[in-house]
């Protein structure tokens, strides 16, 4: 039972830290949503803008006593609807955390605050000849803590892994203000139960990320090798990614794109991609066998019907890369959007994108869908005009989930729960992990306060 206290909210957030929370609704507005295009019923209370790792506690402990929910939120560029705040809520936003405490060339880790982004990382490592691999398309906008929060994938992950084998360490902020140290600086560590490994993905549930030790990668040498190939259909194209895969060859980048998502991205940038085919495959190689994978991937993309243009110049690669950049951008153009995030089995990629050409017809929607085809991860979106997902869309959506599951494969599998995938999360776990999870969360988080309504549905 929270005690009777003489200051609101606001109040108490102000005046403990002073110029750093906003309480003006028109300037509450942007986090009523974020990228996945879901909006809550009203502005939060306030949104606080923290510096240190005593300002989060600070927030924490406020919040814990007047029982008030706090969504942590970095740059909102989720897909899954995990950033949105509502009324009678504290945002924390924690961009101004984003500093570089420490690179160690030495042990090939960096300690951060959550608030910095990707690219800012990365060229603040290159001087030392280091890299952080995690690469999802934001990588530019959003921020390191927001890639662990949700465990965050994107076009290097067939390689080089998604965020979780790229994190050591974390500093964690729990619900009450107490600061958490969870796994290790050291690259083994076995100790007790991984509780490292449990935050990530944990999309603020939990606890609050204050600061991450991160596992570097040197920076790769040699020439990188890039090839686009384009094919009649999908299903070619996903035939030659299994194909590559099962010839045991690891590309650092295994991108594929269907018909609906070309249309759109000639729409975009005016490139009449159709021309070329219907359905685009894009490979990246790297290290010091580039060369010869590169000619041997190349070989069966040509045996699988495609034609293939390979290249090692830096700008050729860049426009081959720039078509499945584009994706997103282009269908965001078309209307609203509703990104999903199933994963397959890598042999499965061919009768997944059957499967939504069948829902296609059923509900007489279109689903451009790209694929990470390097691990199965595909991206089928729907675009619809106003802000209201269509029951169509919602119906379709759901018999996809439902064929993921059956598949072998995974509701998502880099986007996160949030919002989005709540309603089907109880079916892929099943009754006594969902009910596991739930005590889980109810143990770190006793009040419930910690980004409410995300990933869990809310008990009756």
């Amino acid at each position: 039972m929270p005690v009777a206290r003489s200051l609101s909210v606001a109040e108490e957030l102000r005046a403990a830290l002073p110029g750093r929370v906003e309480t003006d609704p028109a300037r509450l507005l942007p986090y009523t949503t974020d990228r996945s295009g879901h909006r809550s019923a009203g502005a939060p209370v306030a949104a606080v803008h923290p510096r240190t790792v005593e300002d989060v506690q600070a927030v924490c402990r406020i919040a814990s006593a007047t029982a008030t929910p706090v969504v942590t939120r970095g740059a909102g560029t989720g897909l899954a609807g995990g950033a949105v705040a509502g009324p009678a809520e504290i945002v924390l936003c924690l961009q101004d955390m984003d500093r570089i405490v420490e690179i160690s060339p030495e042990n090939r880790l960096a300690v951060v605050q959550p608030g910095i982004l990707n690219g800012d990382l990365n060229r603040a490592l290159a001087p030392h000849g280091l890299w952080w691999a995690p690469d999802p398309a934001s990588k530019d906008i959003s921020t390191v803590g927001g890639n662990i929060a949700m465990n965050a994938g994107g076009l290097l992950c067939a390689k080089y892994g998604v965020t979780r084998e790229a994190v050591l360490a974390l500093k964690v902020v729990l619900a009450d203000g107490r600061l958490l140290e969870v796994g290790h600086r050291t690259v083994k560590g076995v100790t007790g139960y991984d509780l490292c490994a449990l935050m990530i993905g944990s999309e603020g549930t939990l606890g609050v990320i204050v600061e991450a030790t991160l596992k570097l990668q040197p920076v790769v040498e040699g020439a990188v090798v890039t090839i686009g190939a384009f094919f009649d259909t999908v299903e070619a194209g996903a035939a030659a990614a299994a194909a590559i895969t099962g010839a045991g060859h690891v590309a650092a980048i295994m991108e594929l794109m269907d018909r609906p998502t070309l249309e759109c991205v000639s729409a975009h940038t005016g490139q009449d991609l159709l021309a070329r085919g219907g359905a685009y495959l894009l490979v990246q190689c790297d290290g010091p066998a580039a060369a010869v994978t590169a000619e041997r991937i190349t070989e069966l993309v040509r045996t699988a019907g495609g034609t293939a243009e390979t290249t090692v110049d830096p700008a050729e690669s860049h426009r081959l890369v720039a078509f499945r950049r584009a994706a997103f951008p282009a269908l965001e153009a078309m209307g609203t959007v509703l990104v999903e995030d199933i994963c397959v089995p890598r042999d499965g990629m061919a009768a997944a994108f059957a499967r939504i050409r069948e829902l296609e017809d059923e509900y007489g929607v279109v689903i451009p869908t790209t694929c990470h085809a390097g691990d199965g991860n595909l991206h089928p979106t729907f675009v619809f005009d106003g802000d209201t997902v269509p029951e169509a869309v919602w119906a379709a959506a759901g018999e996809l989930f439902s064929y993921a599951l059956e598949a072998g494969g995974t509701l998502t599998g880099e986007h996160g729960v949030g919002l989005l995938k709540r309603d089907w999360l109880a079916q892929e776990l099943g009754p006594d992990q969902y009910d596991l999870q739930r005590r889980i969360k109810a143990l770190f988080d006793p009040a419930g306060i910690l980004n409410p309504g995300k990933v869990f549905a809310p008990t009756p």
